[in-house]
């Protein structure tokens, strides 16, 4: 074994100083450094994302009002990358209030397209437009009556033939060097996702306060929050009158748990606070005595 495993190349790396030992080896590039060749990568998805906005026409127009009119869920589904994509895209739709969910089509035939309906919409990703378990599924749409919007870059492909609307996210080369991994057109579906929701967004007239609602977690819901959420209010509101003893305020702040009361005069209006360190001050003044009451 070990003879027939020395003999083989599939099993020797070499390191990217010339040695044996990295995972994946290296295979130099004459001319091209690590540099260049990100920078070329970063300039061909910019230049792919460059030409999608003067595809944007009626299929996108009608692609947006399907899922302003759905009854149901925006169904997404997509294999491999595209599926990854599709799934970021069923979040962003969720967050801007067009619920959404993500079917991964393999699961979709063995039993899971019964979670589809006739009031659904279908997103359908597949930069090929010939992806088997993605074309397996649209009979069943077909059939249920469900619309289908496809994401693809295979111009007169079966989903583009078959779909509702298409958002044509053809790219003219990958960023990658052997134009094989999926990377401007994986870039280019993403953003076109990122134009359905956002176009949803604005026709719907959704607003901070409904984003918020949808994201109470995280920097973003702080920075939605409002002060009438998070205040108490009410019986939870800490208050004691000013003739109150100190027993009473003692145990009004215990019962509220918020480390102060207020203090309101006969008419109910405020006429200060007590806190913890008050008290503490108090009896260190008073020699571990309190005032006789809260006015103290």
């Amino acid at each position: 074994m070990d003879s027939f495993v020395g003999k083989c190349d599939i099993f020797r790396a070499v390191s990217p100083g010339g040695t044996e030992g990295g995972p994946l080896g290296k295979r130099p590039v004459a001319g091209v450094s690590p540099v260049e060749r990100g920078i070329q990568a970063l300039r061909i998805e910019a230049e792919a994302l460059g030409r999608l906005p003067e595809r944007l026409g009626e299929d996108f127009a009608r692609a947006v009002e399907l899922v302003l009119g759905c009854r149901g869920r925006v169904v997404v589904t997509g294999m491999g990358k595209s599926g990854l994509i599709g799934q970021k895209i069923s979040a962003t739709l969720s967050s801007v209030g067009a619920p959404s969910f993500f079917l991964h089509p393999a699961e979709g035939v063995h039993g899971n397209l019964g979670m589809v309906t006739r009031d659904d919409v279908i997103l359908a990703l597949s930069y090929s437009g010939e992806t088997g378990e993605v074309i397996r599924l649209l009979p069943t749409f077909a059939r249920l009556g469900t619309p289908v919007i496809a994401v693809t870059g295979g111009r007169d492909s079966t989903l583009w033939r078959e779909a509702g609307a298409v958002l044509d996210v053809f790219v003219e080369v990958e960023a990658c060097p052997m134009n094989l991994t999926p990377t401007a057109s994986s870039t280019a579906s993403l953003a076109m996702g990122d134009a359905l929701a956002m176009a949803v967004l604005e026709a719907s007239g959704f607003r901070p306060e409904d984003f918020a609602r949808f994201h109470p977690g995280g920097t973003l819901g702080k920075r939605l929050v409002r002060v009438e959420e998070l205040m108490c209010k009410g019986a939870d509101v800490p208050r004691v009158w000013e003739s109150d003893p100190p027993e009473a305020v003692v145990r009004e702040m215990s019962a509220k748990q918020l480390g102060m009361t207020c203090v309101v005069d006969g008419a109910g209006r405020l006429a200060g606070v007590i806190t913890d360190g008050d008290l503490r001050r108090a009896l260190e003044r008073g020699h571990g005595r309190l005032p006789a009451d809260a006015r103290g």
